[in-house]
């Protein structure tokens, strides 16, 4: 039996840096109560809005839940939503000293339209061209001061695709983490999935890995077997871990394989649960080498988020509690 309060307790303990693009997660809810005459649509009737922290800073949400000291690096317009993802930050202490606000971006939003618990459209604004060269080097700016100033012990890059992160900023920044001795872990999107090299944990979802391997999409665990070790071996990383969904978690290293199940839930949004998983074992690989642990923990929290409407944070006494069970 694991002490587990003294394992999370350890983790309060450290520092993590979230690099990636931020977005505002909007909701709004209303009632639907006829069929628009100008085209066979819905009619939604808004009675609420709601904004959350979405894409990366979703995952530095997840990780302060712990207690651990998080600093979010990212871009964002200088515009409406960009103040309406400022205050955010402020309502959930969390620092902005690594976001860049740019006249030349707009804040990445995805607004949610829902009725009665069910969800009836998305719409998504956003400018997914990669980032200038000058933001660049202000980004990596940021990132050094950071870790210069404080010990960080792992860095997070979590990849939406929306044009912050390039195989050559992903290169400084990870060998910026090497010469300080800070493990790097990351939550790939297919436009980089191959410019990930040197780092310790990789974690992409089942259909990014089969797409990324160029593979055809199998639950198989056994097939799926070579290809992880070839992956490791072929991009020096140290950690393979890809999520199954409902077939639950595969994690590996060059010399081994664990495949945890899934826990069986009742399911009601699976938006979220990624970045709950990266976002926990992230922070237990600061304070385990205990793959099947890492991985079980992360399956148990990726679980307890999907139970919830929209996108949440994990809620870490309900973790230890289902842990402990």
């Amino acid at each position: 039996m694991h002490n587990y309060n003294e394992l999370f307790e350890k983790l309060s303990a450290k520092k993590a840096i979230v690099v990636g693009d931020v977005m505002v997660d909007a909701y709004m809810m209303g009632k639907v109560d006829r069929i628009s005459p100008e085209a066979p649509v819905p009619v939604v009737s808004v009675t609420d809005r709601k904004y959350r922290l979405g894409g990366a800073a979703n995952v530095a949400l997840n990780i302060s839940a712990f207690g651990t000291e998080v600093y979010l690096c990212s871009i964002i317009g200088n515009d409406s939503m960009g103040n309406v993802f400022k205050q955010l930050l402020k309502e959930h202490n969390l620092p902005d000293n690594g976001i860049i606000s740019s006249e030349n971006r707009k804040t990445t939003t995805k607004t949610r339209v829902i009725s009665g618990g069910q969800h009836l459209l998305r719409i998504d604004d956003e400018d997914a061209s990669q980032i200038s060269d000058e933001l660049k080097e202000i980004l990596m700016f940021r990132i050094s001061q950071i870790i210069e100033n404080e010990h960080i012990d792992v860095l997070i890059f979590e990849d939406y695709d929306k044009g912050l992160l390039s195989p050559d900023i992903i290169h400084r920044i990870t060998m910026l983490c090497r010469q300080n001795k800070i493990k790097v872990t990351v939550d790939p999107k297919k436009r980089n999935f191959d410019a990930y090299k040197y780092v310790t944990m990789f974690k992409p979802n089942l259909k990014e890995f089969c797409e990324g391997c160029k593979i055809d999409r199998t639950t198989d665990i056994e097939k799926l077997k070579p290809y992880a070790k070839n992956f490791l071996q072929n991009n020096n990383i140290d950690i393979l871990m890809v999520t199954l969904s409902e077939n639950g978690i595969l994690i590996c290293t060059q010399k081994n394989y664990v495949h945890i199940p899934a826990q069986i839930r009742d399911i009601v949004d699976v938006s979220g649960a990624g970045d709950t998983v990266i976002s926990v074992a992230s922070l237990l690989l600061t304070a385990s080498e205990d793959i099947r642990e890492i991985a079980r923990i992360a399956n148990f929290a990726g679980g307890i988020v999907c139970e919830k409407v929209g996108v949440v944070p994990i809620d870490v006494e309900t973790l230890k509690q289902k842990i402990s069970e």
